[in-house]
């Protein structure tokens, strides 16, 4: 596997064994809020290329980051004033773990590797194009943005959740079943995943 999917970068900081049954095994339990969550998508999922007044604002863009060895899409890339600023879209309202947060960084860490190539490379000659030092992530559940800054600490982060996929992933072991029990009563995988089985077979 050469690169991860950025999108898998929010299904590990959840839940390391959630990361793992979907990744590695392929694993998918299509409930009603994940089949919610897919049909809000579908527009910002759907290709394309306009312009609203001083804003330009592309729908699924493709980054990828060699330094990172990640790569995914941007639901929505707005540019204002040559400035870039990355937008995901998610279903429910901001919950209390950075899985959201960290993926929308990791698509500014690909965008800003892209831009500082040589003009040739990344295809913004004349441009002087930059990444703005936030991003959004809009809830459908309360229908608002949420900002998020890229700050040093959500960078490193960033950084150290793309190497613990990694080891992971190297080590070749599913990870025991997460703790944080709250996590489990809102993840589609639970039935899959039977965590409190798991922990009473193993304790």
């Amino acid at each position: 596997m050469d690169y991860l999917p950025i999108s898998m970068l929010n299904q590990l900081e959840y839940c390391q064994r959630r990361f793992w049954l979907m990744f590695v095994l392929g694993e998918m339990e299509v409930n009603a809020a994940v089949l919610d969550g897919t049909l809000r998508h579908e527009r910002a999922h759907t290709a394309g290329h306009e312009r609203e007044g001083d804003k330009e604002i592309r729908r699924r863009v493709y980054v990828y980051s060699n330094a990172l060895r990640v790569a995914g899409f941007i639901d929505v890339l707005e540019q204002i004033d040559r400035q870039l600023v990355p937008i995901e879209y998610k279903r429910g309202r901001m919950g209390r773990w950075l899985n959201d947060h960290i993926q929308l960084c990791a698509q500014a860490l690909c965008l800003e590797e892209r831009l500082s190539e040589p003009p040739s490379a990344a295809g913004k000659a004349g441009e002087n194009l930059r990444v703005a030092p936030y991003g959004y992530i809009f809830y459908f559940g309360n229908r608002r943005r949420e900002q998020v800054e890229f700050t040093a600490r959500l960078r490193e982060q960033t950084h150290a959740s793309v190497a613990r996929a990694f080891a992971l992933l190297e080590a070749g072991k599913m990870p025991p079943p997460t703790e944080k029990r709250a996590k489990c009563r809102d993840c589609s995988l639970e039935p899959i995943c039977l965590p409190r089985e798991v922990s009473q077979l193993v304790n």
